[in-house]
């Protein structure tokens, strides 16, 4: 099987299976922004990937954007929420309990940015996840907060997908 084959066979699924591909982008850009999920799934590099396939299978960009902006919005609520709800305990768990560093990187950046640090975190892998967690503990005011996670996921989703659908015009 050569790589022309893989690749036929999965655009040919996509495309077969085409309505689900916003859904499928959501769930993946949820687990990215949702606290200790995220450091577990490397979506940001799949979503590079899916780009690409969802452009060969002639699935219109708009509709994998939204779905993969909702993802990360509701996935930066629910941290956020977390640590509303949780504070400081959310420090005490796997895996945020093993990484000290990062928690006390975000949070400086946190105290000194405000609501930019929830906006140009989510473009950073590990703090995609952590900064709203920290915005939650910090009690950030709920509007403040998703006037910049949503801002940030309409900006960020695009930034991931793109380059792969607009390649993909180019290469398929």
């Amino acid at each position: 099987m050569t790589l022309a084959d893989v690749t036929d066979s999965v655009v040919g699924f996509v495309r077969a299976n085409h309505e689900f591909a916003p859904l499928i982008l959501a769930l993946l850009t949820f687990g990215e922004s949702l606290a200790f999920v995220s450091l577990i799934i490397p979506a940001a590099t799949i979503l590079v990937g899916v780009g690409f396939v969802v452009a060969a299978a002639d699935i219109p960009f708009w509709q994998c954007w939204l779905g993969a902006m909702l993802g990360g919005v509701v996935g930066g609520w629910i941290s956020f929420a977390i640590g509303r709800r949780y504070k400081t305990a959310a420090y005490r768990v796997w895996p945020l309990s093993r990484h000290e560093r990062l928690i006390e990187r975000g949070e400086r950046f946190f105290q000194r940015y405000g609501p930019w640090a929830v906006f140009f975190g989510r473009f950073f892998g590990p703090t995609r996840a952590v900064l709203p967690l920290i915005a939650g503990i910090f009690l950030m005011p709920g509007f403040l907060f998703q006037s910049a996670n949503m801002a940030s996921a309409f900006v960020w989703a695009f930034i991931v997908l793109a380059p792969g659908a607009g390649l993909a015009r180019y290469i398929f």
